[in-house]
């Protein structure tokens, strides 16, 4: 099956087909850039789900699926693991919370490591997304890792972001000054059955009122009971259908498309290479200019045989 024959099965639904697709671009296999060609990256109702570890994100999305499902409509998960240092792949990639949907015909899940990646997502996510999309999903959700700081690139993919922190994410000004209180348009405390829930959410309304006046949705949520899902799942839906922002959408797809042109630019640059360069230098000189040494790299990605000039 050619690439172009391989696009028109995902747009009918195909999950065979759609993880095929999936696996040519995770691996970046010969002629996965021709695949891409053919898929449009203009859509909507992808749903990020971010927040520190722990927080129950796994569960929450979960119960969403399901509230989805209800209403006869089709959604797409991807779950992005901390990487296995051995063998590269997502730790958590059995899901097991989720496994009751896997052979549910309007549920597609796959899991991704995140290969090192410092926004908690995975180094082509923008690619498997956009084939996603391809495949006629009603929503797409995709959640993070759950690093902490790090983890606000997935406010530059989805169109909604949700927050996911629970009363020992510790106290609001800590979340505010990890950048999440920027990315997100909602806020779900979950375990809100645990103690100082009260306590955290106070805090964490005062927090939002000194915010730029945003006025932050904060959903109430007890995941492993199904508490609060149906009004989470009501406030996404009021917030897609009632704020198309369209400013964002074209932010959105600059922020992909910026992404896209430097992974493209840095494609014959190598780290280990760079590595064994430094290596080799060092060994033979007692100073390391490193701005001289990035300089062949700047003019020409690839470039080898650093010379300091002084």
């Amino acid at each position: 099956m050619d690439n172009h024959q391989l696009i028109k099965e995902i747009a009918t639904g195909n999950f065979r087909a759609l993880a095929r697709g999936i696996s040519l671009v995770e691996n970046e296999a010969d002629g996965y850039e021709v695949l891409m060609s053919d898929v449009s990256s203009y859509y909507n109702n992808v749903i990020g789900v971010t927040g520190p570890p722990g927080a129950g994100k796994s569960t929450l999305v979960d119960c969403m699926i399901k509230e989805i499902i209800t209403e006869s409509k089709k959604v797409g998960v991807i779950c992005v693991d901390p990487s296995s240092p051995f063998n590269k792949g997502a730790i958590l990639g059995d899901r097991i919370r989720m496994s009751q949907w896997y052979n549910h015909p309007n549920v597609f899940i796959r899991s991704l490591s995140s290969r090192g990646s410092m926004g908690g997502l995975h180094p082509k996510i923008i690619e498997i997304t956009d084939l996603m999309n391809a495949a006629g999903f009603d929503y797409i959700i995709i959640e993070t890792i759950g690093v902490g700081q790090t983890e606000i690139e997935i406010a530059g993919l989805a169109n909604i972001t949700l927050v996911v922190v629970v009363p020992e994410s510790g106290d609001s000004i800590q979340t505010m000054k990890s950048g999440l209180m920027e990315i997100a348009d909602i806020f779900v405390l979950n375990k809100y059955d645990r103690p100082g829930a009260d306590e955290y959410l106070r805090n964490l309304y005062d927090t939002l009122n000194l915010e730029d006046n945003r006025s932050i949705p904060v959903i109430k949520t007890i995941a492993e009971q199904g508490f609060g899902v149906d009004a989470l799942y009501q406030s996404i839906q009021h917030i897609l259908e009632n704020n198309p922002a369209l400013d964002k959408k074209y932010w959105l797809l600059t922020e992909k498309a910026y992404h896209l042109i430097q992974a493209n630019k840095m494609a014959g640059i190598k780290k280990g290479e760079i590595f064994e360069e430094i290596s080799r230098y060092i060994a033979g000189h007692n100073q390391f200019n490193l701005y001289q040494f990035i300089k062949p790299y700047i003019q020409q990605p690839g470039a080898a045989n650093y010379k300091a000039t002084r």
